[in-house]
């Protein structure tokens, strides 16, 4: 783990955010480097300090920022956001997230998550170093995170649907990613695809 991952709080209420600051306090390895109350500045804040951490509030992402907030994620693919839970949010909201920080999470159990989130980022990254994929597995992978079926796939690649499930295993097996949407970041991070091609 880097002797200094920072971290951004976004949260309206300076009580709540001043506490989950001082939750860090002791950690030498992390640094709370900017807290917000809005999130107009945020864009500029990520691109300043360049965080591996976000912790946001979910009410703040209206619908009306919820997709701005999807490609704050996409531009900034190494940073982890957490949402600060402090009222019930829908479960669909939080599918974006990839820890849950509650408003009665004591010290131990959110510096606990955070060091957890940033121990889980460090291994992965080092796996997706070593990956290294045949021209047909990043074929397969490029069709499949641009939302391609099974089907669709061995269709367009002229190969059976069992090579295409072959290939999702080995592909897999190789990056330790299961899900579709950590393949995706995967692709975007080694430049298999564009953002415009999974829109």
């Amino acid at each position: 783990m880097k002797s200094d991952n920072k971290i951004i709080i976004v949260e309206p209420s300076p009580i709540i955010s001043a506490g989950l600051a001082q939750y860090f306090d002791d950690c030498k390895q992390i640094s709370i480097v900017s807290q917000l109350d809005r999130i107009d500045r945020l864009e500029e804040k990520l691109a300043a300090c360049n965080p591996e951490i976000l912790i946001i509030n979910p009410l703040l992402i209206a619908y009306d920022f919820n997709e701005q907030f999807m490609k704050i994620c996409r531009d900034f693919l190494n940073m982890i956001p957490v949402a600060l839970v402090t009222s019930y949010i829908d479960k669909n909201v939080l599918k974006q997230f990839k820890e849950v920080i509650e408003i009665n999470d004591n010290k131990q159990k959110v510096v606990s998550k955070i060091f957890n989130l940033l121990n889980d980022n460090k291994s992965g990254q080092e796996q997706t170093e070593n990956v290294e994929l045949s021209n047909r597995e990043t074929d397969v992978l490029i069709a499949l995170v641009k939302g391609m079926t099974n089907k669709e796939i061995s269709d367009k690649l002229f190969i059976s649907v069992h090579t295409v499930i072959t290939h999702r295993k080995n592909i897999i097996r190789k990056t330790g990613i299961k899900s579709v949407s950590g393949l995706t970041v995967y692709a975007l991070l080694n430049n298999l695809v564009d953002e415009s091609d999974i829109m």
